[in-house]
Formats: structure tokens, sequence, C-alpha cells
């Protein structure tokens, strides 16, 4: 079979161009596609349909995590959920430095409630059936009073570490009171904060709990 000398050069500038488009792409040089599928030219950058894309679902190494529990590690995320720990607190207690040093040096992750008025002392009273502190809770269980041994004992039978796996960007929340203050509306006619308050018509003056221990909490 032979081919006439227009049918040649056609072969010819076939041949021509995939040795050019394979060279090209070997020196990392990239084809440019027409609309029709064909080699309309070349450039040394990828087209933008070439380029990857990132999924929208696909989240960003730099994504910081909001939760602090996510920042836990596994295992004791899971204890965590299944028996929490919260420590009740009062100012000026011994006890419940000691009791909060020991969570923080097992790395515990606890939340802390504070008995700073009546209604936290009434709160804490039932809820314990007593106003001593400190009182701390793992899941159920309740542990009234600081006890090295006894805390300890509790928290390994829950399975918490004996030694902190807390990550260094662990942050515990701020302690927060057990009844949460709510302020009421002023009702018409009350008399303002700065008015001087009438004593009581039999003529007895109330006695004002000490400052040092206003809910007459038993340490």
């Amino acid at each position: 079979m032979t081919l006439d000398r227009s049918a040649f050069r056609l072969l010819s500038l076939g041949v021509c161009t995939t040795l050019f488009a394979a060279s090209a792409l070997a020196q990392g040089v990239y084809p440019i596609m027409g609309p029709n599928g064909k080699v309309i030219g070349f450039s040394d950058q990828p087209s933008p349909a070439a380029t990857p894309s990132r999924s929208a679902g696909t989240s960003s190494a730099t994504t910081p995590q909001t939760a602090p529990d996510a920042q836990l590690p596994f295992e004791l995320r899971q204890v965590s959920a299944r028996y929490p720990v919260t420590l009740y607190t009062s100012k000026d207690c011994a006890p419940c430095n000691s009791g909060r040093n020991l969570l923080n040096a097992r790395g515990i992750p606890y939340s802390e409630r504070t008995i700073e008025t009546s209604q936290d002392a009434d709160a804490l009273k039932r809820l314990s059936g007593e106003t001593s502190l400190p009182l701390l809770t793992i899941g159920a269980q309740q542990l009234k009073g600081y006890s090295d041994t006894e805390w300890t004992q509790y928290l390994n039978a829950a399975g918490y570490p004996k030694q902190s796996v807390l990550p260094s960007s662990y942050r515990r929340a701020a302690a927060s009171p057990l009844v949460a203050v709510r302020t009421e509306p002023s009702p018409a006619g009350a008399a303002s904060p700065g008015a001087a308050s009438t004593p009581p018509a039999s003529g007895a003056v109330p006695v004002a709990p000490p400052a040092n221990n206003p809910a007459g909490i038993r340490f």
C-alpha cells in the first residue's frame, strides 16, 4: 500500500505533534485542550480543570477545636463521660485546696462549683444532706470531706489514669456558683439601693452572719 504525498505530510505532522506533546509533558509543560477535546496549545501552568480542588467537607489543618472535651485523649474522654467529676468548694477552705491539688496533679477533668451564699448552702444540703466541704462526686458516688486515700481509690476504680495525660492545650472551665445568680427587677416604689432601710416595727435589729462564713459551712 502506498501513500500519496498529501497523506504522508499529514501523518508526519501528527507524529511530530505527538512527540512534542510527550516531550512537553516530561518537561513540565501542560497541553491546552479545546472544547472538542483536541490539543490547541501548550502552557507551563496546568489548566484550572486539572488543578485538584479541596473538597468542601475537608477541614483545614489550622481549624481550632472549640470543645474542651474534644481535646481529651479518647480513653479519658470515655471515662469522663461515664463518670463525670464535680468538686464543691468554698473560700478559705484548706481541705478544698488539697482536693483541688490532687485532681490537678492527676490530670482529672472536673468541674468546680463554689458555695458562697446561703442559697448555695441550701442547695448543697439538698444534694448531699450536709453542708460540709469539700464534696466530690464521681458519677453518682459522693465523697464527703477530703481523704487522699479514699479519693484516689474511687478515681482508680472509675478508670481515671493515675498520671496526667491531659494535652498542654487543655483548659478547664472556671469555677461557678452552685446556684446561678439571677437579677430580679426592682418593684415599683421600692427603695433605692442608697436609701436607708427602716428597722422592723418590733424594734429588733436583724443580726448579719459573720463575713468569713456567711452560710454556716463546716470544713
